[in-house]
């Protein structure tokens, strides 16, 4: 649920602010405006913070959106860090300020940084997202105790849950170490307002997230003897003919509770919605490891919650390309299609 009881919002179409005094259902609220109470769909509120960083004017107009590509970013010299203490790999962000018609500070944007303060060169590919969406990609390298500049993002757009996913690898490989290392980052609205507002008070320059402490040792995969299994009667598979072994895959998976269960109508929402997850991960595996390109899942309309944690889920795993949610002829607006990076 985006809102709770207390949260501070704002009305889209005025620009009045208010705060929640009800969670009505999934779509609406109980919201109270200058003393008065009454019903809104959450697609007509929001969160006031960045109206209060950034909006510049009374009534400001929308500008139309400006897609910056990586050709057209300043070229910054990485600057090593003055003070060579080894403290993990961090995401640093510098807020850029400037003042309104009333004199009083605005955020415009965010440039964002990574900050190596190990004694490793890092190469890494970053790929940072709003709302589950691909905005900006990056293959580089940082070098030890540096700094590397990425890219800017403007302020208002950190409501878009903006996500920071990197794959570290060491530049000069060691046999000791893993091959890569994967670390992510998603910001919250709320806590970005509380952050700067810290930031201020204590005349700081930046908000940083440690990333990772330490690049991991390589994990050393447990020895068995299968010889002696065998003897035993243990059946021992070749690992190259693992899918030969597997349940078969399915192209379409029906999540309805009543074609998973004959005692569904004992059971409570949050065991349904538990087996329903269940069954849906099982054909997932599966569908990744039979290297389908895509799987259609079932989930029906409802209230949405079903399709909602699934498409949550969905935004996590690396195999999956995209998926869709859209009207389809047999399944209505019911289903949703995976397509897998195959």
């Amino acid at each position: 649920m985006k809102y709770q009881v207390g949260d501070e919002i704002i009305v889209l179409h005025s620009n009045e602010e208010g705060r929640v005094v009800e969670i009505m259902n999934d779509k609406m609220v109980m919201i109270e405006v200058r003393g008065v109470k009454f019903p809104a769909y959450m697609d007509q509120i929001d969160f006031p913070y960045f109206l209060r960083f950034s909006k510049k004017k009374v009534v400001e107009e929308k500008k139309p959106e400006h897609r910056v590509y990586i050709d057209q970013l300043p070229k910054e010299k990485p600057k090593p860090n003055e003070i060579k203490v080894a403290d993990g790999v961090w995401l640093s962000f510098v807020p850029k300020f400037s003042l309104d018609d009333f004199n009083d500070e605005v955020v415009d944007l965010l440039k964002i940084h990574l900050v190596n303060k190990t004694p490793q060169a890092l190469k890494f590919t970053y790929l940072q997202q709003f709302a589950g969406r691909t905005d900006f990609e990056l293959v580089n390298e940082v070098a030890a105790f540096h700094d590397f500049y990425l890219h800017d993002i403007p302020f208002e757009s950190v409501n878009d849950a903006p996500s920071f996913s990197f794959d570290f690898s060491l530049s000069d490989p060691d046999k000791k170490k893993a091959p890569h290392f994967e670390a992510s980052l998603k910001l919250k609205p709320r806590q970005v307002f509380r952050r700067i507002e810290e930031m201020k008070d204590n005349n700081e320059p930046t908000i940083s997230y440690q990333l990772f402490t330490e690049y991991p040792d390589k994990t050393h995969e447990p020895y068995f003897e299968l010889g002696s299994l065998a003897a035993k009667g243990y059946k021992i598979y070749d690992a190259s003919k693992a899918r030969q072994h597997l349940e078969p895959a399915r192209t379409v998976v029906d999540l309805h509770i009543e074609k998973l269960s004959n005692n569904w109508e004992r059971m409570s929402n949050l065991e349904i919605l538990a087996q329903q997850l269940s069954e849906f991960n099982k054909w997932y595996d599966l569908a990744v490891a039979h290297k389908q390109p895509s799987l259609i899942v079932i989930h029906g309309v409802g209230t949405g919650k079903l399709k909602d944690e699934i498409h949550d889920i969905l935004k996590t795993k690396r195999e999956v390309k995209t998926f869709i949610n859209q009207y389809d002829p047999r399944f209505g607006y019911g289903a949703t299609e995976i397509l897998f990076n195959v």
